[in-house]
């Protein structure tokens, strides 16, 4: 397995993700790593890591694309900045895999200009596992495509329901489409012609009709599809609202405790890793022909290093291999 990692990408690189990145070999003995990004100083920190440097390989680029540049017009004044450099290696069949946590339009941009689709999809899409009362449910996309077609949101059913089968475990899961209401006929043009779609095709026995926001934290469906544009502000909303009511608990509750503080702080903790990107890795852009993990800006060590051991996960359960497989079947 050969991963390209970004390792210029996310707001705290390069350190965080050469750490990272150490720690995935060290836990899988047949991953091999090719570090994107200003050699030199690559070299430098795997060096002050006292890592052998086995199974490690190093490809120079040149810029990074800012988390406040115009992705396309980064790409186009940047073309061997260190996401560009990574999906060339993918596109040369290089390496198996993509990992980055630098920024996601620059990600999916850089990804979609390979032209590197799976067959069969129209185009790919973001999926991101998301905490609800019952366990786990998949949201997708969450800002690969904002201008979906009916088609798009029905091929993101089939791999989302495939990701959340082989991925987190979720066996016959019930899929829904993410309304303003959960009666029939609500919604746009493009949400009631997807609804036919989902009702009358491959997942129809699985698909269960609209969801509205409140359902997807309270389990109401395991696969949510929506278009990018609307899973982006879901996925946004949900991270500040998480980051403010536990902030808020600790504020407010914790502190307050004369005893017993300590362990209100290791339950406060363990629930937050509901939430947090730290233990999930990322989110894979699905339909692309290799595979792409994306991180979370803000992401450390552990993240990169999960994020890695994902996209070894993906090859190893055959994803794309079942999403081609589950297309042929709609289309025949």
């Amino acid at each position: 397995m050969r991963t390209a990692l970004d390792a210029m990408g996310g707001d705290y690189a390069p350190q965080p993700n050469i750490e990272g990145a150490v720690a995935a070999l060290n836990r899988d003995p047949q991953l091999e790593i090719v570090l994107v990004g200003d050699e030199t100083q690559l070299r430098e920190l795997v060096e002050q890591s006292g890592y052998s440097g086995e199974r490690m390989e190093f490809r120079h680029s040149e810029g990074v694309v800012g988390m406040d540049e115009k992705p396309t017009d980064a790409l186009r004044s940047k073309p061997n900045c260190s996401i560009a450099v990574c999906w060339q290696l993918m596109a040369n069949r290089e390496v198996d895999a993509v990992v980055s946590a630098g920024h996601t339009g620059a990600v999916v941009a850089a990804g979609l200009r390979t032209r590197l689709f799976l067959k069969g999809v129209k185009r790919p899409g973001i999926a991101v596992g998301m905490p609800t009362i019952k366990g786990r449910s998949v949201l997708m996309d969450v800002g690969a495509n904002p201008a979906a077609r009916a088609e798009h949101l029905y091929q993101y059913a089939i791999m989302g329901d495939i990701y959340a089968r082989d991925v987190l475990g979720i066996e016959d899961a019930r899929i829904g489409l993410m309304n303003i209401g959960s009666e029939n006929g609500k919604g746009n043009d493009l949400v009631r012609e997807a609804h036919h779609l989902l009702s009358s095709r491959l997942l129809k026995d699985r698909y269960i009709g609209n969801v509205e926001g409140r359902g997807l934290y309270l389990g109401d469906a395991d696969v949510i599809i929506c278009e990018g544009f609307v899973g982006n502000v879901v996925l946004k909303v949900s991270e500040g609202v998480a980051q403010m009511m536990l902030s808020s608990v600790s504020e407010s509750v914790v502190k307050n405790l004369s005893s017993e503080r300590e362990h209100a702080n290791q339950l406060l903790r363990k629930m937050s890793q509901r939430f947090v990107h730290n233990e999930s890795g990322g989110a894979p852009l699905l339909g692309i022909d290799g595979i792409c993990i994306i991180g979370h800006g803000s992401s450390n060590s552990k993240s990169i290093e999960n994020a890695l051991v994902v996209a070894t996960t993906f090859r190893d359960r055959k994803i794309n291999s079942q999403i081609v497989e589950a297309l042929e079947s709609v289309h025949a």
